[in-house]
């Protein structure tokens, strides 16, 4: 009996630490967060490549924990205030941080 005590506990044990490994801390992020920051940022990416008026070549765009960071140079001013709009309609984006700036 003290066998499967031993057993069950360290496989408890084994348990609870691959849980810990997979939790995110403030300043790094889960394997899931990790993925759906990645499809955010793709969605947004294709969000800017469907859009007729912005070069999506020009935007640079980066997710951490569904906040967007979009950066790049632009041409014209009212592409930086277009690209911050047209990533917030994108599903799961929490904010947008616009550091686009004007050629």
């Amino acid at each position: 009996m003290k066998t499967y005590t031993h057993y069950f506990t360290a496989v408890l044990l084994a348990f609870f630490v691959f849980l810990a490994g997979c939790s995110s801390t403030e300043k790094e992020k889960s394997t899931g967060e990790y993925i759906d920051d990645a499809v955010i940022t793709t969605k947004v990416k294709a969000a800017f490549v469907e859009d007729d008026d912005l070069k999506a070549g020009e935007i640079q765009v980066e997710t951490f924990k569904g906040v967007v960071q979009l950066s790049g140079f632009v041409a014209n001013p009212a592409h930086v205030s277009k690209a911050t709009k047209v990533a917030r309609e994108v599903n799961g984006v929490q904010s947008v941080k616009n550091d686009i700036r004007v050629k």
